[in-house]
Parts: structure tokens; C-alpha cells; sequence
């Protein structure tokens, strides 16, 4: 199995096999996810004091809050699938 990994910005990278889902954080139960994730511990905080524009959630339950649109993400994530089934 081949590690993929995604750059979610500021040379912040997650592994692509482990993503779920990339969301916009402006819904109330993504708001709702972030601020269980922040008291369970399970918050990682990538936007460097940024405004966070997407919302990455793990299979292991952490939440990685991102400064970059969530549609970024996502091509940086379908590049990085198709680079790899080459």
C-alpha cells in the first residue's frame, strides 16, 4: 500500500488514505464537530492564526482545520489519487 499525501497548505500534509471527508466549516453541525474535537483533544489546527476555509475529517476522529477552500483541497486530493494509479 502507497502512502498518498495531500498538502493542505503552509507545508501542513495529511495522508490521503485516511481522509473521509473535506467540508466547509460554515454549517452548524460542522461547527458543532469542530468544537467536540477541540474539547475531546482531537483538534489539529493547520491555518497558522488563519481564517479556517476547510474542514478535513480522519477515519482515526481528528478534525484538521485548514486555510485553504475546501475545493482546493479536493483537486490537490484527485491529483494526488490519479499521480498514484499511474
Amino acid at each position: 500500500m502507497e502512502i498518498k499525501l495531500i498538502n493542505i497548505g503552509f507545508g501542513n500534509i495529511v495522508t490521503a488514505n485516511r481522509v473521509i471527508a473535506i467540508v466547509s466549516p460554515e454549517s452548524a453541525p460542522i461547527k458543532r464537530i469542530i468544537s467536540d474535537a477541540r474539547e475531546s483533544g482531537h483538534l489539529i489546527d493547520a491555518t497558522y492564526g488563519r481564517r479556517t476555509r476547510a474542514v478535513i475529517i480522519m477515519d482515526s476522529g481528528h478534525v484538521v482545520l485548514s486555510a485553504i477552500q475546501p475545493e482546493t483541497v479536493a483537486n490537490r486530493f484527485m491529483v494526488s489519487v490519479k499521480e498514484n494509479d499511474v
